[in-house]
């Protein structure tokens, strides 16, 4: 059977027979019968090609298959093999085929069965359609994606993971989510009763769901604070903003990396992993794998980047008068971090390892406030600019649509527009 995206084609054909004539005109006793007979001709189309009468093989490339091994092993002729080493890159690159994507090969019903096309799936939307009629052609196939714009709420009880999953809805939107809040939600300490609603779009090819390709809007709620993010654009800006028109994005971000779990907290009085004893613990622990990256969390210059006794390997950030952070127990460090260098915020400056005096893979991140040691967790991060004021009143009826949107009591779990 055929397996993939199909269009079927119906044609009708109609034929019509004058079954017979009786009597004659002069005696009125004219009888005729006319049969409509319809034939139907289904056509199969699959990836833009007649696949009616042919049969097809599913397979997966193999490790270290290239085209022409491929090709050989579904029985194309020699003749073909030659010409796919020398398809274009514009149209093909034959040195990004991937082990363990799919393929189908349609062949002819015949006693000897020909090769008659090949399909690459390169993702989930691209194929790449091989023609074997007479010579070798290669063209490219998109699956049409649609867009469902949805709207869904979920509460955390054990974890944001969880959450979403219980609430039926595409786990990137935790992704996304942490992206819209990042400046200013700490997503490695939600806690059970934390609240989520979205306002999106979700990609589909065919029935599948294929990822989020927008959040229009969201709302974060904590007790009864309730934070929401609105998207807006314009001529000049673009981005994320809270009721009051004030840019989602600070001059920090919340956490220097994409959340995982936090294993210990800021505290003066932490007994301490492997000496055991009780002592200050002036940062947060990331535990993360290792290699995860770790961004700068905000703009500034290297101060210091080095191996540092118990924080093993360490980069240390100003960002301005005020605030300076440092990132500790790396594997390694980011391209182009050095003393003295400029970074930007979100910018990878090292990756997450066990350096020094530690127990396991994790990063200790640390904050500066005038020289003194902070909770990172508790920071208010400075703002950046609002709406301009020439934007206000069109932010402001964007704004009042999108908090009925997410407040729309029809739509108080998961609802599809």
């Amino acid at each position: 059977m055929h397996n993939y995206f199909k269009l079927i084609l119906p044609f009708a054909f109609v034929l019509t027979l004058f079954i017979g004539c009786k009597g004659n005109g002069a005696s009125g006793g004219d009888t005729a019968t006319d049969s409509v007979v319809v034939v139907e001709d289904l056509r199969i189309i699959e990836y833009g090609v007649d696949v009616t009468d042919l049969n097809e093989v599913q397979g997966k490339v193999a490790n270290g298959q290239i085209i022409t091994s491929l090709l050989r092993n579904l029985g194309a002729n020699q003749k073909t093999i030659t010409q796919a080493a020398f398809i274009p890159d514009s149209v093909f690159d034959v040195r990004r085929m991937k082990a363990g994507n799919k393929y189908s090969a349609y062949y002819t019903q015949d006693s000897v069965p020909q090769l008659v096309y090949l399909v690459y799936q390169h993702s989930v939307t691209d194929f790449i359609v091989f023609h074997f009629e007479d010579s070798l052609h290669v063209e490219q196939f998109i699956k049409p994606t649609s867009i469902k714009t949805r709207t869904g709420e979920f509460v955390v009880e054990t974890s944001l993971w969880n959450a979403i999953v219980d609430a039926d809805m595409n786990m990137e939107l935790a992704l996304q989510l942490s992206d819209v809040y990042a400046w200013t939600v700490d997503f490695f300490g939600l806690q059970k009763g934390d609240g989520f609603k979205v306002y999106y779009d979700e990609l589909f090819v065919d029935t599948v769901s294929i990822g989020i390709s927008k959040i229009h809007a969201a709302s974060y709620k904590r007790g009864d604070k309730e934070l929401y993010a609105v998207f807006y654009e314009n001529d000049d800006v673009s981005g994320y903003w809270d009721l009051n028109g004030n840019n989602m994005k600070k001059a920090f971000l919340k956490a220097p990396l994409s959340f995982s779990r936090i294993s210990s907290k800021f505290s003066y009085a932490r007994k301490h992993p492997v000496h055991k004893t009780v002592r200050p613990h002036t940062g947060v622990d990331y535990a993360a794998p290792m290699g995860t990256p770790v961004m700068a969390i905000g703009d500034g210059v290297v101060t210091f980047k080095g191996y540092k006794g118990g924080g093993g390997h360490t980069v240390k950030i100003k960002h301005n008068s005020t605030y300076t952070s440092a990132y500790l127990h790396l594997s390694k460090y980011g391209k182009g971090v050095v003393e003295g260098a400029r970074v930007s915020q979100g910018q990878v400056i090292g990756y997450v390892g066990s350096s020094g005096t530690s127990t396991g893979a994790h990063l200790d991140f640390r904050i500066w406030k005038n020289g003194t040691p902070i909770d990172p967790l508790k920071m208010e991060s400075p703002p950046t600019e609002p709406i301009p004021d020439n934007a206000r009143a069109e932010f402001d009826s964007v704004k009042t649509v999108m908090v009925n949107i997410l407040n729309e009591e029809l739509c108080i779990m998961h609802c599809e527009l």
